[in-house]
This record gives C-alpha cells, structure tokens and sequence, in this order.
C-alpha cells in the first residue's frame, strides 16, 4: 500500500504542485525534471545534476552511518566499563569499612575527599578541626588535613588527599586486599625542601593499583590512565594554587571569604572574630605574595578562567565528563577545588566567564545521587 501511494506521488508530480512558498500558485511540472527551492527562487535541476546529488548523498550517509556507529560503540564500551567497575564494586567487602574524615569544611583538599566519597556512595563521619587549636588531630603526628581513618577490621591512618582518594579507589575495586595492605603500596618519603623544612610526600600517590586482568576493563586504553593521573596532578601543582589569590583578591573579598570560614569552620566566639577580621586582613596580603610565587597577572581572575577553559578543552565537546559518560577521578578532583568558592564573588565570576557551567551543573548531579544512594 505504501509503494502504491510513493507511485502515485510520483505520477501527480508530474503534473502540478502547490506550495505556500510560491503564494498558492500552481506550478507545472515536466517529465524528466525536478524542482528545487534555493533562498525564494525555484529552479530546474537536470537529471544529470541529480546523480551527482544522489552520489553526494549517498556518500553522506555513509560517512553518517560510520561516525554514528563510532560513537555508538564508544559508548558501549563506556557504559560496560562502568557496569564492570559497579560489579566489582559490590563484590568488595566496602559495606563493613567504616571512614572517618579530619577535615577544614572549606579546605579544597578535603573538598576533593567529600567528592570522591559521596560519588561513590561511601558513608563516612566527619570530624571538623578547629584550624587554630588542632586538638582534633593531636592523636596523629601528621599535622595537616584531611586525614581518614579507616577501619576495616584493621584501622588505618591515610594522610594525603590525593593518596586517600587513590587507596580507596583501589580498595574498592581490588579482588582480596584489605585496606592495611592497600595502603603499603603508598609509602612515605621524608625530605628538606629548599629553607630546610622537612616534607613529606607519597610514592604512586595518583596511581589506582588494579591487577593485569582488571586494567584493561576500567581504562579501556593506556590513554585515559594516563589523561587521569595527568589531570589530577595539574589540580594539586596547579588548580589548587588560584584559589586562594581569588576569593582573597581584594579585602572586601577576603572579608567575604573569611566570614564564610568562620560561619562554616569550627571556631569559638572569640576565635571566629579574630579569624574574620584578623585572618582576613591576613590573607589578603598573604594572597599578593603567592601571586607573585607563581608567577600569576595581576588581576589573578584571568589566571583562574584560563585554567578553568584548559579544563573544559581538555574535556572537549564530544563527552560530558573527562571519565566520558561518568566522572573520573580527576573529574570529582577538578569539580572538588572549584567546589569550595561557591557563595563567593570568585565562584560567580567563573561561571560568568568561562565555559564550566554546564560540566559543573552535571558534576553536582552525579554527586548528589551518590548521596541519595548513600542514604
């Protein structure tokens, strides 16, 4: 019946059409030919004109047809390398561990911490450090935040917020490890920096430890391990660094900023005034000499959107996440950092001015069904 009506179409055509572009006017139509509309001028095409119209199309559905299937299948693969991480995921014994996190509500370290945990829907207690006093973490010779203690069975002190988030991860995926045996594989290593003060850095801190079989499932290629490592190092040598010269660019910024540390940290009545408007005053001159150790312009919000853009070219137009249909770590480490300005006139400049928005918007979204489900 269709085939019937296309013939019959084909016959009418010939003879007279209608059309509203045209004002209503009937048109005749001669056998061997079609017509065709170009801006408001109807024209003749020759059959000649129409094989080469046809090849042409031919050749763009072709070539259609293969960039859909491209993607098709790289979604598929994205889709199953996500189901495979889930799977292994619930065979691992993570319902019995137990995390407790050290933290400075708006330290950007700790931020990328909560991040990490809450996609995963991992439930955790939080323990928030009074930044002045630090009675909170005197049980503990490492003297900075966060620090998680995990308890498995076993409790284990993790320091480091890139190594925190990379020991769990391969916690989680791993096949028979327990967390005390996770942890060995990021050792400490004692140094002096250059004014002779002692530091302390980790071995592998952004490497997941996975075995051979697994590798190849949760990085499909040698290209995306490498694209995560890469980019979450730049947060922590780089990203991290534009913050604070930002929400304390001015003084009435760093008034702004320091009143959200107090309203948020956990101070005392007397602590909170002396951080707000001692700390702030502070800060701001502080700000000026970081600008200058690395090497930032003056108005440090062009430094911030620049890196903010790079982010966002690296993620391209062609993914919604770095980590392709769901974040990767180096997507909740970006997304971690940029998380604490919020309230703030840096946070509102970003938006205004870069091309984060929309990446940002689905981050906050992937994060709070991690919450949901943690619930």
């Amino acid at each position: 019946m269709a085939a019937s009506y296309i013939r019959a179409r084909r016959v009418c055509a010939r003879f007279v059409v209608y059309s509203k572009a045209c004002n209503g006017q009937a048109l005749a139509l001669h056998p061997g030919s079609r017509f065709y509309w170009l801006g408001r001028h109807l024209q003749e095409k020759s059959p000649e004109s129409l094989k080469v119209g046809k090849t042409a199309l031919s050749v763009a559905f072709v070539l259609g047809g293969t960039l859909g299937l491209y993607h098709t299948i790289k979604h598929y693969l994205q889709q199953e390398q996500h189901r495979a991480e889930q799977q292994y995921t619930k065979q691992t014994p993570s319902a019995g561990l137990s995390l407790t996190l050290y933290q400075y509500k708006t330290c950007p370290f700790c931020s990328k911490v909560r991040a990490f945990l809450d996609f995963h829907s991992l439930p955790y207690e939080i323990v928030e450090v009074n930044p002045v006093l630090r009675k909170e973490i005197k049980f503990s010779n490492y003297r900075k935040v966060p620090i998680l203690i995990g308890d498995d069975g076993e409790k284990v002190q993790i320091n480091d917020s890139s190594v925190i988030i990379s020991a769990i991860k391969t916690y989680l995926l791993s096949r028979h490890r327990n967390l005390t045996q996770v942890i060995s594989y990021y050792p400490e290593m004692k140094s002096k920096n250059e004014n002779g003060k002692e530091v302390v850095e980790y071995n592998n801190k952004y490497w997941v430890m996975l075995e051979d079989q697994d590798e190849n499932q949760f990085y499909p290629t040698k290209e995306a391990r490498k694209e995560e490592m890469k980019w979450r190092k730049w947060v922590d040598d780089w990203l991290v660094h534009l913050i604070s010269p930002n929400v304390y660019r001015t003084p009435g910024e760093a008034l702004e900023s320091f009143d959200y540390i107090v309203r948020e940290g956990k101070f005392g009545t007397l602590e909170g005034f002396f951080a707000k408007y001692f700390g702030a005053a502070a800060m701001f001159f502080v700000s000026k000499r970081l600008k200058s150790r690395h090497n930032l312009h003056d108005d440090v919000r062009q430094d911030l959107y620049k890196a903010v853009d790079q982010w966002m070219a690296a993620i391209g137009k062609h993914r919604p996440f770095m980590g392709g249909e769901l974040p990767n770590l180096a997507d909740l480490a970006v997304y971690g950092v940029l998380r604490v300005m919020e309230g703030l006139k840096a946070f509102d400049d970003m938006m205004a001015n870069t091309k984060v928005k929309a990446w940002y918007k689905r981050m906050e979204e992937n994060i709070q069904k991690g919450q949901m489900v943690k619930q």
